[in-house]
């Protein structure tokens, strides 16, 4: 189902075109997501960072269509597989989840339900898009809950939510996403309340996953070094915009917008001596009811006197560098590269 417009078909399996996702208030209107627009292909995975409250949460609840229904005012176009979702029926968007789309949530222990059985949970969640019989869907469940690595998953079948370790519970998660094969998995703040070790292992997993069923990944999170081997592309959100996109190659090494390099100073390193200080980002994230005017970075930004006025007047444009490497900034992009090799690149290698 269509929105009716003449907009050309998509070449890429999920494509967003200028979504925008507010929320009416009482003190005023809340731009969640301001104008997003990004590709991606079976196979591959999209890192979305940024600090909280940047719109990646909304973001991939608009994508499963999680905000009909409720105040938010969506516009723009969520094409998934040669579907257009923003102006599809409720009801069929819902036939979509967990089968075509599918999500791990932050925190497992509030997204499952704490009265009914994890297998009870995966069962239900097959058997909405399969006619098999209770015994074939918990065979099933038993399958997934061992494929993802739970120890003794014919008695662990049974267990309550709250009688799974942490991991334990982020895996059973990953269990109930994947059993109906989802072409798009969008992984939210995946391994935020779990130890390094666990983190390392429900990445891998993932990953694992992903190639195995040749889906295609979206991780949202904060933490850049989550998305570092993860990600084929990453996207850098503020205020509810992309303030840069590119490979994980132009981002951790030829990054351009100073967001960007704030993410990357703050962000902690084997390679820099343990006796060096991070680099924070001043200031605070921008309030989406009032967003700053001209570049919402701009209070944060120790380069805005160099952009000639701009950075508190216009807005900036999503402007291409190279080879699809976007960035919104109004700085001309010798100044910018000039500025990450010769002073930032160096002040975070220790030199």
């Amino acid at each position: 189902m269509t929105t009716g417009s003449a907009s050309p078909a998509p070449s890429s399996f999920l494509e967003l075109r200028d979504l925008r996702i507010h929320f009416p208030t009482e003190d005023g209107l809340v731009k969640s997501v301001d104008g997003l627009s990004f590709k991606l292909d079976r196979g591959k995975t999209l890192g979305i960072v940024g600090e909280s409250g940047s719109g990646k949460s909304v973001t991939s609840l608009g994508i499963l269509g999680l905000h009909k229904g409720g105040r938010a005012k969506i516009s723009g176009e969520i094409w998934l597989d040669g579907e257009e979702l923003v102006g599809a029926s409720p009801d069929h968007v819902r036939t979509l989840r967990g089968k075509k789309m599918a999500m791990i949530f932050q925190d497992p222990l509030s997204s499952m339900h704490p009265f009914y059985t994890v297998g009870a949970q995966i069962v239900e969640a097959y058997r909405i898009h399969h006619d098999v019989s209770k015994a074939v869907a918990r065979k099933h469940a038993i399958d997934m809950l061992g494929r993802v690595g739970i120890p003794q998953p014919d008695k662990r079948v049974d267990s309550y939510p709250h009688e799974f370790s942490g991991g334990m519970r982020q895996r059973a998660m990953i269990a109930m996403a994947l059993s109906c094969d989802p072409e798009l998995l969008i992984a939210d703040e995946p391994t935020t309340a779990l130890d390094v070790t666990v983190q390392a292992q429900i990445l891998d997993l993932m990953l694992d996953l992903q190639r195995e069923f040749n889906s295609a990944l979206i991780v949202i999170t904060h933490d850049l070094g989550v998305v570092a081997e993860l990600s084929d592309d990453i996207l850098v959100m503020y205020g509810g915009k992309c303030i840069e996109y590119g490979s994980a190659d132009d981002i951790f090494y030829r990054p351009e917008h100073p967001y960007t390099w704030g993410l990357l100073g703050s962000m902690p390193r084997l390679d820099r001596e343990p006796t060096e200080r991070l680099l924070p980002i001043k200031g605070t994230p921008p309030s989406l009811i009032n967003v700053p005017s001209g570049c919402a970075f701009n209070p944060r930004c120790p380069y805005r006197d160099r952009t000639g006025g701009k950075a508190t007047t216009e807005v900036p444009q999503l402007l291409e560098t190279e080879g699809g490497h976007l960035v919104r900034c109004h700085m001309p992009r010798e100044e910018r590269r000039a500025i990450w090799e010769n002073e930032i690149k160096p002040m975070m290698e220790g030199q």
